[in-house]
């Protein structure tokens, strides 16, 4: 005998069947209008009724979300149907529509979490997930305030619901045959062929400019230098939040570039894209074109035949990383960049550029961390400006002028104060800014997402290397990391790894670094194995007894001067073997008290390894 369904299950049922109906409707309604910002609805929609038949957890509660999100979208159908003015709908419900597609976004997440071995799930911690269904729950609430939703009887039957959605089916139709057939339709069409958008709809879907942005004035200089030509082609390349897709966006609602492209400038966020077709995909959807299997050639079509155009792909290393996709990923954007009237500009994490396109010359170089002052600016602009500076020093000491890292530590410091933060940050590190659901409010999923480039996993010591790195502060030279004798062959290779990927960096000195806060994940999450760290601790056991051989003679100043590049790397490294039962206990207590004197004669303080050392019985 069949299992019998339950009552959250019946409801399940019978609002997939709702929103099937539903979305096709506004399919409809979007392919044959051409009406912008509903398409990545549309295709969101879609693919959360694929999910819902696959939940694995919190059925009832994504039962809930669904039958909410029904509700908005038959109320925005509800809107096209009844307005007076065609498609042109008041700023206001332009504004709600995003703010809702933006919220389907975080149903989407949170629904795809409960599916079983969901790889979305492992980035987040189960407060974090209650807080992504809290803030899905609060749009749904706005969204239902807003277009004024009076509550419905999800428990009607489906033919009930398949009726009810065949009449607003048949309205839609109708309000299509009466735009079509009216004076108004000509001036529709003009508005929709050339021009993607008119320049007041489409700015409601653009993302909005950057309120708070110090420290990037002379990238943003350079970049609009580029704009001088006819259609640059440029990239922008840094850390995972090091602030590129905030630049993107600065260039975007910049002056000049909105009187030179004012509604033809489109932002396509390619998070999701996993390949060309989907990279496509999320084009078409921006400039309304009917989806399809693979929307290449209309996309290049359509944009060939319209006005000069700006199209910014935001995060495109999704699609463009993989090896299965990267060479059709740069053969796409090499037949955008042959449009003569197309200025394509992209961010990416790392340090590469795609092959195949002739970028813009002089490249801008990858994003470096913000400069203490503009740091600073940042901080106050969000926190305010009555903590102490030395306190506010002191926690931007933690992000390494990240300004991700900033903007996150600024909020909390907001909510609480300096000293609270910077004792949290000894108890928890990296998680006090981690609580966030998407890379952009979580430090450790934007890490993660780093650690996690085909870059990295197809240079698997990659990983061991910046593990080591991260209780390095003071980085290495590619000397120590040839002379330390690692057990990995390939061990310039993984550095060229970390440098593409721009999860270290070198400074000026020519030395591998990583900044604090990767420093501080790796340390939490991914520690050095011992296998890293015995190598390094030899050569530099081996540096010191050199040294103190060479005392007094000429060639002592240069192991002085190699010693005092690994200064604080020494400590951390013999402090790793200070504990009783280490097998390289001795060596560690003998290598400190060689540290000790070389501290002595090089005139420097004393340090925490003494007492380490001095309390042991």
């Amino acid at each position: 005998m069949p299992r019998q369904q339950t009552v959250t299950e019946v409801r399940l049922n019978n609002i997939s069947k709702c929103v099937t109906i539903t979305v096709t409707t506004l399919d409809v309604l979007v392919n044959t209008l051409k009406i912008q910002g509903l398409e990545a609805m549309v295709n969101t929609t879609q693919s959360l009724l694929k999910l819902v038949q696959t939940i694995k957890q919190d059925k009832n509660e994504c039962t809930e979300l669904m039958e909410q999100t029904h509700n908005i979208l038959n109320a925005i159908i509800g809107v096209y149907v009844k307005s007076d003015t065609g498609i042109e709908l008041p700023p206001s419900t332009l504004n709600e529509i995003a703010n809702f597609t933006q919220t389907l976004h975080k149903i989407h997440t949170f629904i795809e979490a409960q599916q079983s071995g969901s790889k979305v799930k492992k980035f987040f911690r189960q407060g974090e997930l209650n807080g992504l269904l809290k803030d899905c729950k609060m749009g749904l609430q706005e969204g239902t305030k807003f277009f004024q939703i009076k509550s419905s009887d999800i428990m009607s039957t489906a033919r009930e619901m398949e009726e009810q959605a065949q009449i607003r089916h048949q309205e839609v139709l109708n309000v299509i045959e009466t735009i079509s057939s009216s004076d108004s339709a000509s001036s529709i069409s003009r508005m929709y062929s050339g021009s993607y958008a008119s320049s007041n709809s489409i700015s409601m879907l653009l993302p909005a400019e950057p309120k708070i942005f110090h420290g990037r004035e002379s990238e943003l200089a350079d970049i609009l230098k580029h704009f001088e030509q006819s259609t640059p082609r440029i990239a922008i390349l840094g850390a995972g939040g090091m602030g590129k897709t905030s630049l993107a966006q600065a260039v975007l609602h910049h002056e000049e570039i909105v009187i030179k492209y004012q509604g033809n400038r489109l932002f396509v966020a390619c998070d999701t894209a996993a390949s060309k077709v989907e990279l496509a995909g999320l084009i078409g959807a921006h400039l309304g074109i009917k989806s399809g299997q693979d929307l290449t050639r209309a996309v290049l079509h359509r944009l060939s035949e319209g006005s000069p155009t700006l199209l910014i792909l935001d995060n495109l290393e999704t699609a463009w990383e993989p090896v299965e996709s990267c060479k059709e990923v740069e053969e796409f954007l090499s037949l955008l960049t042959d449009i003569a009237s197309l200025a394509l500009m992209i961010t990416m994490r790392g340090a590469e550029r795609p092959s195949k396109v002739q970028w813009t010359r002089p490249f801008l170089p990858p994003l470096e961390p913000l400069a203490q002052e503009a740091a600073r600016k940042v901080f106050i602009d969000i926190a305010e400006d009555r903590h102490p500076m030395g306190e506010i020093d002191q926690v931007l000491s933690l992000t390494d002028n990240m300004p991700l890292s900033i903007n996150l530590l600024a909020h909390a410091v907001d909510v609480e104060d300096c000293t609270a933060i910077l004792l949290r940050w000894q108890r928890e590190h990296t998680s006090v800014i981690s609580e966030g659901y998407d890379r952009r409010s979580n430090l450790e999923m934007s890490i993660s997402l780093s650690l996690e480039s085909p870059r990295i996993i197809s240079t698997p010591h990659s990983q061991e290397l910046l593990s080591l790195l991260s209780i390095l502060p003071d980085g290495l030279s590619d000397v120590e990391l040839k002379q330390s004798k690692f057990a990995i062959q390939d061990i310039l290779d993984c550095k060229r790894a970390l440098l593409r990927t721009s999860l270290a960096y070198t400074d000026g000195n020519k030395r591998l670094k990583v900044l604090v806060p990767i420093r501080e994940y790796m340390a939490k999450f991914l520690p050095p194995v011992d296998k890293m760290i015995k190598p390094l601790f030899k050569h530099f056991q081996e540096l010191l007894q050199v040294y103190l051989a060479d005392t007094g003679k000429q060639s002592s100043a240069l192991y002085v001067e190699r010693l005092t590049s690994n200064y604080t790397n020494i400590q951390n490294i013999i402090q790793n073997g200070l504990y009783p039962g280490h097998p390289d206990l001795a060596d560690s207590i003998s290598c400190t008290s060689h540290f000790l004197r070389f501290n002595e004669n090089t005139g420097r303080e004393a340090i925490p390894l003494v007492d380490k050392v001095i309390w042991w019985p």
